[in-house]
């Protein structure tokens, strides 16, 4: 069995309220007030990622009769905090990024 290093991405495959399976990839994750949240891209399944469009796909961990599951945010200033966390953090990912490139 390989090993998964640094460079591994971490997958989930997620199931809609219609039942269609899809995968994503973990970009980030975070514990805010006492709730554990996930954001994640779509997973890329072929060579047309260049001409998709990915939307970042914010998630919360819920206890669904014992079990955690992830689940939408549904109350809307819950959904601005956390997606304002994951926005500040992955511009300052690119900020630095750009920064060291610029050396």
């Amino acid at each position: 069995m390989s090993e998964m290093n640094e460079f591994t991405p971490e997958l989930f495959e997620l199931i809609d309220e219609h039942g269609n399976k899809r995968c994503f990839e973990l970009i980030d994750a975070v514990e805010m007030n006492g709730e554990q949240y996930f954001a994640m891209l779509p997973a890329i399944e072929d060579e047309n990622f260049l001409n998709t469009d990915l939307e970042l796909v914010i998630l919360k961990v819920v206890d669904e009769n014992g079990e955690e599951v992830l689940a939408s945010i549904d109350d809307d200033d819950e959904f601005e905090e956390v997606s304002q966390y994951f926005m500040n953090d992955i511009e300052n990912v690119y900020d630095y990024e750009d920064d060291f490139d610029e050396v």
